[in-house]
């Protein structure tokens, strides 16, 4: 009987053991099928063509052997390996090697620095940018070895730039022409572009140094966008907005929906259930229906009460934006699940001994909310972090007013029509999915709590 019960005990664990394996399996399953894409974005973030084909998870700049290249050539230059720069009078030597084919002759290239704009965004529009073709030379070409191959022969040269100037540079870019039919095989630095059938490789700055020459496109996303009134990076400006807006919307949510469902959960006043009621059915309407009647009362500065504190209007303002989106009837159908949850002894214990309702509601209730507050928290400011429709309506001009949503659809013009750059379109899609990510992973518990707890009645 013993062994007979043993038996039956192992038989128990192996099938635990594969349900939970089986369990593992598929939510690894559906964290690739959601996580995937958003991995996938991240790494094609970082290559000079996101849109090359087919597609793939490899980019040279997560290359190891790039890195070290781009470590190698900023130190040269000047700096420390990490951030590039160009200093005066320093040098730097790039290597490449090439592939010459049977019956070429075998000759040195030809390099050249050449006078490449900044992208595609307001970054070319700087007019007093000193360009390094202007100031700096390519000193030396000097052939370092070559050695006969079964296809060919495989030459390695050694190209070195200098800059006698008195100024810095940040960006250094370099050409490197080399007859047709001539391959190239690897560099110090692996080029961001091959141009004309081959014959030219081409480097955007080979003194970008590892962190620049990662991040390429997110450097351009900051450095290539700025405000011609206030000299400041539009992107950056962008972010913060976002932030203020959002920020703004979490307190004055997390107020007045905590309030208004301990009222409807706890409170007994006429017209409780009507009110409830109405919560219900706006949460049913569309922001679609009602956003030229917003649109008007904000235009109108809420019916001219704000023109006796001198404001005529509450468009083009972060205010207006938060006003007319204060509190969401979701926010306030939460709480009050959360408050009817929670035991009724708690606020008779309070009463007996004294304390009225605003006491029990900010001594008492409200601490124990924290669970439902979380939640709230997340589902508040991902909302206002993601919401394009009201700032694309309420907020035209100018561009330091933007929140992130819409400042990306300026990027669409900027870079997309046209010229097909979508690396900092890409680029900065990524960024606005940061915060999202951080602030759930912060409140993961009390989000879980919060929404579970949410749906239970006491």
């Amino acid at each position: 009987m013993a062994k007979k019960a043993e038996e039956i005990n192992k038989q128990i664990r192996r099938k635990r053991w594969r349900n939970v394996i089986a369990i593992y399996v598929i939510l690894l399953m559906f964290s690739i099928l959601f996580i995937g894409p958003f991995v996938f974005g991240m790494i094609s973030s970082l290559k000079d063509n996101p849109t090359e084909w087919p597609p793939s998870l490899s980019a040279d700049q997560l290359e190891l052997e790039n890195w070290i290249g781009a470590y190698k050539l900023a130190e040269s230059a000047g700096d420390t390996g990490l951030f590039g720069k160009f200093e005066s009078g320093r040098s730097s030597t790039m290597k490449v090697t090439y592939l010459f084919p049977e019956g070429k002759e075998v000759q040195p290239p030809q390099a050249s620095i050449p006078k490449n704009i900044a992208g595609s965004g307001r970054g070319a529009l700087d007019l007093n940018r000193k360009f390094a073709t202007n100031y700096m030379e390519i000193s030396k070409i000097e052939e370092v070895s070559r050695t006969k191959v079964e296809n060919g022969t495989k030459a390695t040269y050694s190209i070195t730039i200098s800059n006698p100037s008195q100024y810095d540079f940040d960006e250094v870019p370099l050409n490197v022409q080399v007859p047709y039919k001539v391959e190239f095989v690897e560099g110090t630095l692996e080029p961001n572009r091959e141009e004309r059938l081959g014959m030219v490789q081409s480097w955007n700055n080979i003194s970008a140094g590892v962190i620049p020459y990662i991040f390429h496109n997110y450097n351009r996303v900051f450095t290539e966008n700025y405000s011609r009134t206030t000299g400041r990076s539009l992107f950056l400006t962008w972010i913060i907005n976002s932030f203020i807006i959002s920020i703004a919307k979490v307190i004055t949510t997390i107020a007045f929906a905590s309030m208004a469902g301990y009222a409807l959960a706890r409170l007994k006043f006429k017209g409780r259930k009507f009110i409830f009621f109405l919560v219900l059915f706006s949460m049913m309407i569309p922001i679609q229906v009602t956003f030229i009647s917003n649109y008007l009362v904000l235009k109108d500065g809420i019916f001219g009460l704000t023109k006796i504190f001198g404001i005529n209007t509450l468009l083009n303002t972060f205010t207006g934006l938060v006003v007319s989106s204060m509190v969401a009837g979701s926010a306030v159908f939460i709480m009050k699940q959360f408050f009817e949850g929670l035991p009724k002894s708690l606020e008779e214990s309070a009463r007996i001994d004294g304390a009225n309702t605003f006491v029990i509601f900010f001594r008492i209730m409200l601490p124990l909310a924290k669970p439902a507050l979380g939640a709230l928290t997340v589902l508040t400011f991902q909302g206002a972090w993601n919401d394009f429709f009201r700032p694309l309506v309420y907020i035209t001009s100018p561009m330091d007013k933007f929140p992130l949503t819409v400042g990306l659809l300026s990027f669409k013009q900027t870079y997309g029509a046209g010229g097909f750059d979508w690396g900092p379109i890409l680029s900065g899609a990524i960024i606005s999915a940061i915060p999202i990510i951080i602030l759930f992973v912060v409140f993961q518990r009390y989000f879980v709590e919060g929404i579970s707890f949410s749906g239970m009645k006491g």
